[in-house]
């Protein structure tokens, strides 16, 4: 009995020892993009012990079977891997882009790393956003040279990127939006950015200045917005951060591989009491991702989000008002409920197609419905819409003769139907009507772009679009006067031009310029206003951008530079007044000259995977502009000559970011504002200000699966007063839109990878 149980307990263990067995793995780790081997890479594996791999970007270590390996990398993207022993595991890392060689942009539907575009083009990734507070991304917007975002309240969003907030009182005007390869720039050129929570954009690219000859309308450039899209691993996450002014925020999210694509799920909620009286906020998002894998040639994705927003609307203080208590709302605000409630709900599917090596497609459709309300101090507004539209382009490499050539061409169309009826406001309850009106927009445009590379240092650009537009206003309803009507305007067809020269100097550094010229028609809500008018006059803005700028990296990768001068020539500039009822109108002022600087550099102290402090990061971003109003008279006054309402001349951020080993991080962001003028007749500014603020926190990682942040941060750490949006030309001098002054918040994140 003891021999049998002797042979079954060394036959049980020979079996049993595959399982358990202590092995060898040999790691190649490479750069993902170039394939060169990457050193100083830290890998742990389950069992906790940790690697570095050599100059050879190798390493050796000991594995049991199945065993679980961590990469990081302070360049690159971390990454969960499963080691196969007894053989060499050869591993790909996604560059964090430390160079302008190696960050990649997509500006003008053109793939190229930053130091190949012709273009001025700014890049947030994660990890800006990632720096402040998560409950915005004001301030990761605002790092970057010559983009102003503004927060007048809670999730009331103001963009100007050179200049371009003049004729957006509220909201985003002038600038396109897109959301994961769809137009999220309605066709009657609003766009809802405040149902976004930050975790619905990983990273955003900003094109500045006019870009019609691939994106149609809008002279202040291009914005576009990525969520998350390469799901590398199985993972749960919850997220929760608090802060001053009862500021609760929560996350959760779920990502999932199948067996050809992946599934993504989050849902965010977050609710504040606001800084100000009546500044409340309450915000809701859903949004579920998949990406299908159908064969090599093809990808198919698709996006759903709905969003549930309310917030309040404190209003603008005049400067009495302001020193008395800047913490308090417009009078008559809280009693008339001035507030936002918005239920939006968007779908959308990308269908991605390699034809051959030289040839691609990609095509997009959406669909969206919207059910708006805006009680307001003068009135009340109700709003239901859906809508929908697409946007497709082909992209084909080639050669002619000996030059390399690539053609880019496709279309966009866009259509929204509307019912919007004005109320009286009796208490913050929708009162008699006033009038009502069924809206119909719709917008369109081809374009075509090519590029030519003369030589192995100079590739010129040229582009074109066709632009079509119209809407019409079919007034139901009108009480002032009983009589129903209609009201049409179609804009002539619109050719939208663009040249640009880029020219490599070498391997690190490079020239580029560019010619192109812009137009922005007026949006339905600047001709079709809250008192009832209908401006049918109201004309389009046109421009001419003269651009050219250097970029370089040297120092052995370390330091990154760019410098944008421009000339921007604007006619039929549509301003802002506001009427004695405090309606805000629009009307056209002749020209302006914009001229102006964009420069960034940035620069490692300290770069080293395997050092205590691993990383000292410092960044100064300068925006210089030079802004001026040119034939400009309106109601018996002259402003020819006056700076253009509502931008600074001067602008500078400066960013310290520190990384040490143990997960320790901290980041401090100093931003100076310049004076604004904040009426056309420049007798009104708001003050120079200094912000800074601070975040810090500490992140570990155990086991390869379990993932841990917690952090901590100030904003306004110097207590300062300042506005982050103003109203402009507002009547009864209700310029200031009071920002918080200093404020402390906290958070923490948990991953589990599976």
């Amino acid at each position: 009995m003891n021999l049998n149980f002797t042979k079954y307990f060394i036959l049980f263990s020979m079996w049993l020892c595959p399982l358990i067995a202590i092995g060898q793995a040999q790691l190649l780790i490479l750069d993902a993009e170039t394939k060169v081997p990457i050193p100083e890479v830290e890998i742990q594996i389950s069992r906790g012990e940790s690697y570095i791999s050599n100059q050879e970007g190798k390493v050796q270590l000991e594995i049991q079977n199945k065993s679980q390996a961590s990469l990081t990398h302070f360049g690159y993207w971390e990454k969960v891997v499963q080691l196969i022993p007894d053989q060499v595991n050869t591993i790909e890392l996604k560059s964090k882009a430390n160079n302008l060689a190696e960050v990649i942009v997509s500006g003008f539907e053109s793939e190229r790393p930053l130091l190949e575009q012709a273009a001025s083009v700014s890049k947030v990734s994660e990890a800006n956003f990632h720096r402040f507070n998560e409950i915005s991304p004001v301030h990761a917007f605002n790092t970057k040279p010559g983009v102003r975002f503004e927060e007048r309240a809670p999730s009331s969003y103001r963009i100007s990127i050179r200049g371009s907030s003049l004729r957006a009182p509220f909201g985003v005007r002038n600038v396109k939006v897109y959301w994961n390869g769809i137009p999220f720039t309605a066709p009657d050129g609003t766009t809802p950015l405040n149902i976004l929570d930050l975790s619905n954009m990983e990273e955003a690219e900003i094109i500045k200045g006019p870009a019609g000859s691939i994106y149609g309308a809008g002279n202040g450039g291009v914005i576009s917005l990525t969520s998350q899209q390469d799901i590398a691993e199985n993972k749960l996450e919850t997220d929760l951060s608090i802060g001053d002014f009862g500021m609760v925020k929560y996350r959760l999210g779920l990502d999932q591989q199948l067996e050809n694509g992946n599934i993504s799920t989050s849902y965010v909620r977050q609710k504040s009491d606001g800084y100000r009286d009546h500044s409340a906020m309450d915000r809701k998002v859903l949004q579920v991702t998949g990406n299908f894998f159908p064969s090599a040639q093809q990808t198919i994705s698709t996006q759903w989000l709905y969003a549930d927003l309310n917030y309040e609307i404190p209003g603008g203080l005049n400067a009495d008002q302001l020193e008395e208590n800047r913490q308090q709302a417009r009078p008559g605000s809280a009693e008339q409920n001035a507030s936002i409630l918005q239920k939006s709900l968007y779908g959308m599917i990308m269908h991605d197609y390699t034809f051959s090596e030289s040839l691609t497609n990609q095509s997009t459709f959406y669909l969206n419905a919207t059910d708006f309300e805006n009680p307001f101090n003068l009135d009340y507004k109700k709003e239901t819409q859906y809508g929908y539209g697409g946007r497709t382009k082909f992209v084909w490499n080639d050669h002619w003769a000996d030059f390399p050539v690539r053609v880019i061409a496709g279309g966009e169309y866009q259509f929204s139907n509307t019912s919007a009826q004005n109320y009286g406001n009796r208490g913050g309850k929708a009162d008699t009507i006033r009038f009502g009106d069924d809206l119909i927009t719709t917008q369109g445009f081809l374009f075509q772009q090519l590029e030519v590379d003369w030589t192995s240092q100079w590739r010129m650009t040229v582009g074109m679009s066709e632009n079509f537009s119209k809407f019409d206003i079919n007034r139901n309803i009108d009480a002032s006067t009983g009589v129903p009507y209609a009201a049409k305007r179609k804009f002539d067809p619109v050719l939208v031009p663009r040249v640009a020269l880029l020219g490599k100097l070498n391997d690190y550094s490079a020239l580029h310029a560019s010619i192109s010229a812009g137009f922005s028609p007026p949006t339905i809500d600047e001709v079709r206003t809250n008192e009832g008018t209908i401006n049918l006059d109201l004309e389009a803005e046109r421009g001419t951008n003269y651009e050219i700028g250097y970029r370089s990296h040297f120092g052995q990768d370390r330091v990154n530079f760019n410098i944008t001068t421009f000339y921007f020539q604007l006619d039929e500039t549509i301003t802002t007044y506001t009427n004695e009822q405090g309606v805000v109108l629009f009307r056209n002022a002749g020209a302006t000259d914009q001229k102006g600087m964009e420069m960034e550099l940035d620069y490692w102290l300290q770069h080293c995977e395997m050092a205590w402090l691993q990383e000292v990061h410092l960044t100064h971003a300068y925006t210089g502009h030079f802004f001026k109003f040119k034939d400009y008279a309106q109601d018996g006054e002259d402003y020819s000559g006056n700076d253009l309402t509502g931008v600074a001349p001067h602008t500078l951020i400066n960013q310290l970011d520190l990384k040490s080993r143990p997960g320790l991080y901290f980041n401090f962001t100093h931003q100076f504002v310049d004076k604004i003028p904040l009426n056309d007749n420049n007798t009104v500014y708001q003050d120079a200000y200094h912000l800074l603020n601070l975040r810090m926190g500490w992140r570990k990682q155990w086991n390869a699966q379990w993932n841990l942040e917690v952090y901590s941060g100030i904003e306004n750490l110097g207590n300062e007063s300042y506005s982050l949006g103003n109203d402009l030309n507002a009547f009864g001098g209700r310029y200031f839109q009071p920002a918080p002054k200093r404020n402390y918040y906290g958070g923490l994140k948990v991953t589990y990878q599976y």
